[in-house]
């Protein structure tokens, strides 16, 4: 299939990824319908001009008008809703998603899926603290990152078509990595900088900290408002990755420790050069 003006695209789960990919897709002329849990949503992605129609019922005639499905919501009800729906999808729909973890995900939905259906997995490094269609903005995505994991059951079609979806989203950086060296790298940048800040919120509990605070803690701290019910989860897929990038961050902050415990400036200096150095690298390209 190629994405054009008369693709039917179906979201199912129409949250703050989910509303800024109607949002941006239907701006891009798309027909984009969804299936989400709350009527109130519909409501105002309607009356906001996001989508073309949307219900909170399993509607097998929109389930099955759509050419391709983009399914944003938590990783096991992403499973679990293609195992049991998946005999409503014609014959061949493309299937995409935006979990935030791939390894156990995709090898699961692949393993089941109908052979006349495909499954191509991608990941938006893109989001916002808080939850919910009415925080929703496609403007996140500008600059951002798009990540796409193909496995061998994966034509160069359907990868493409996946490669499409991120330049029409208007992502500036759209990658392939494998599901497990997807997993690896999440881990690192996305899972546990959210533990980090996490912990920065609840080990000291000072009162009136926030009469006194600066700018520096709150950018670090920002992501500390999380949404628990899918992180905690997103964690748990995720479990020997994050394991690992946690030891790692432990020992390297244990050796931070150690050169102020015994006046080390030199080797603190070293170390703040190499990080300005690094973060440097990071910066958002200019679109």
């Amino acid at each position: 299939m190629e994405l054009t003006s008369n693709t039917n695209i179906l979201i199912v789960g129409l949250g703050v990824i989910g509303g800024g990919y109607a949002s941006a897709l239907t701006k891009q002329g798309f027909r984009v319908s969804c299936i989400t849990k709350n009527p109130e949503d519909i409501a105002y992605a309607k009356e906001r001009g996001m989508i073309r129609v949307g219900t909170t019922e399993l509607d097998p005639n929109l389930i099955g008008a759509a050419d391709l499905i983009i399914f944003a919501v938590y990783p096991q009800i992403f499973i679990d809703w293609v195992r049991t729906n998946q005999v409503l999808f014609k014959s061949g729909t493309l299937i995409t998603d935006v979990t935030g973890v791939k390894g156990g995900v995709v090898a699961e939905v692949q393993s089941f899926l109908r052979p006349d259906v495909e499954f191509i997995a991608a990941h938006p490094m893109a989001g916002r603290e808080r939850s919910g269609v009415e925080f929703s903005d496609d403007r996140v995505f500008k600059g951002a990152n798009y990540i796409i994991t193909p496995t061998e059951k994966n034509t160069p079609e359907a990868i493409a078509v996946c490669r499409r979806l991120g330049e029409l989203l208007g992502f500036a950086r759209i990658s392939e990595l494998s599901p497990a060296e997807h997993d690896e790298t999440i881990a690192f940048l996305s899972q546990l900088t959210h533990c980090i800040a996490v912990v920065l919120m609840t080990c000291n509990n000072a009162p009136s900290l926030e009469k006194y605070t600066g700018d520096s803690f709150r950018d670090l701290t920002r992501i500390a408002k999380i949404n628990d019910e899918m992180w905690s989860e997103l964690f748990l897929w995720n479990r020997d990755a994050l394991l690992g990038e946690m030891d790692r961050f432990s020992n390297e902050f244990a050796r931070l420790r150690a050169m102020l415990e015994t006046g080390d400036r030199e080797g603190m200096r070293e170390m703040m050069r190499a990080s300005t150095e690094r973060r440097a690298l990071f910066d958002k390209p200019t679109v």
